[in-house]
């Protein structure tokens, strides 16, 4: 689709392309005949202003670029919401991108993000390791970024997070206070997922507070984040004893559950299972899921009131937001 410009306006007219984008801005110095007749061609054409050109005259685009690591959950769409919430009422317009947890295509997105001259980045990372390099090089140019849920290795930002230790801890109680002496853990791959590593350590705590005993064999992490790699891993410790499964991800959660199904295993009576992420996909099986709740709108919100903050008073200071998130108990993980 080809957008008219004031160039087109000026050949049409045969004026110059001063005259008429001097007519456009009202200049007094323009006689209103000639305005009047530039004015009515551009409504003809159907000229429309570039409220990005406009915003650069002012220093800033007003506009937020998002990056998410992958749009097939409900978890990223949540915290969109909420990022566009904020960022509407404050006439920001908001650019998204999923990097499809590819950390090549998280910073391919990041490099036409800069090309867009975005005034602020919010970020949930593919890889707490990778494009360290270029997010710090960003903010070092004065664009500032935040990062939510899954933040990145030695670089000093504003989060929005959760406290996913502490969280899995009362998770994995739950399962022992139901009973539960032999829980698996499914878990992301540890050095892409700082989070993985959080709920892992919570996992690990509650095993050895309750003095049960831990099992290297039931205790891995998934090959990818999908429901099939969920379905996968259950494949991969059903010669081991475990009555109950603690998943990184509701995906992964639900793809053990299901996988467990169809081998006859009955859940709860049989296996227990629990996931971490609370999006509407842990409602709409059977039986429903027990999860972790991250506030997901709230952290979205959080996100952009910070990046807001931070475009708008031009501040360096690194900020902390822990957003607490609910254990939600659903009849996956009924007591005996």
């Amino acid at each position: 689709m080809k957008y008219v410009t004031i160039k087109d306006i000026a050949k049409e007219l045969v004026v110059s392309v001063s005259t008429v984008s001097r007519a456009l801005n009202d200049d007094p110095n323009i006689s209103k005949e000639t305005r009047d007749k530039i004015i009515s061609t551009a409504h003809r054409m159907g000229y429309r202003r570039n409220p990005v050109a406009l915003n650069l005259k002012n220093g800033n685009t007003k506009t937020i670029g998002v990056l998410v690591p992958e749009m097939t959950t409900p978890y990223a769409a949540r915290v969109i919401e909420g990022i566009q919430n904020v960022c509407y009422a404050k006439n920001y317009k908001v650019l998204i991108a999923s990097a499809s947890e590819d950390w090549e295509k998280e910073r391919m997105n990041l490099e036409v993000m800069k090309q867009f001259m975005i005034d602020g980045i919010i970020v949930c990372l593919c890889d707490y390791h990778k494009n360290t390099d270029i997010f710090q090089k960003v903010m070092d140019s004065g664009v500032p970024v935040v990062f939510y849920d899954r933040i990145p290795y030695g670089i000093k930002a504003p989060e929005v997070i959760i406290d996913d230790e502490t969280k899995a801890f009362f998770l994995v109680e739950h399962l022992i206070r139901s009973g539960r002496k032999h829980i698996a853990y499914i878990g992301a791959n540890s050095s892409v997922v700082y989070n993985s590593v959080l709920r892992h350590n919570g996992y690990i705590e509650a095993i050895k507070r309750y003095g049960l005993q831990y099992n290297p064999s039931i205790d891995i992490e998934a090959e990818g984040l999908s429901y099939f790699s969920g379905a996968a891993s259950v494949d991969r410790i059903l010669k081991e004893e475990f009555d109950a499964i603690f998943a990184f991800t509701d995906t992964l959660a639900i793809g053990a559950m299901n996988r467990l199904k169809s081998l006859g295993r009955k859940i709860p009576k049989d296996i227990a299972v629990a996931g971490f992420s609370g999006t509407e996909l842990s409602t709409i099986v059977s039986p429903q899921l027990t999860t972790v709740e991250p506030p997901q709108f709230e952290m979205g919100q959080e996100a952009a009131r910070l990046i807001i903050k931070h475009i708008d008073n031009d501040s360096s200071t690194t900020e902390e937001i822990v957003v607490d998130a609910n254990i939600i108990y659903r009849d996956s993980t009924e007591d005996y």
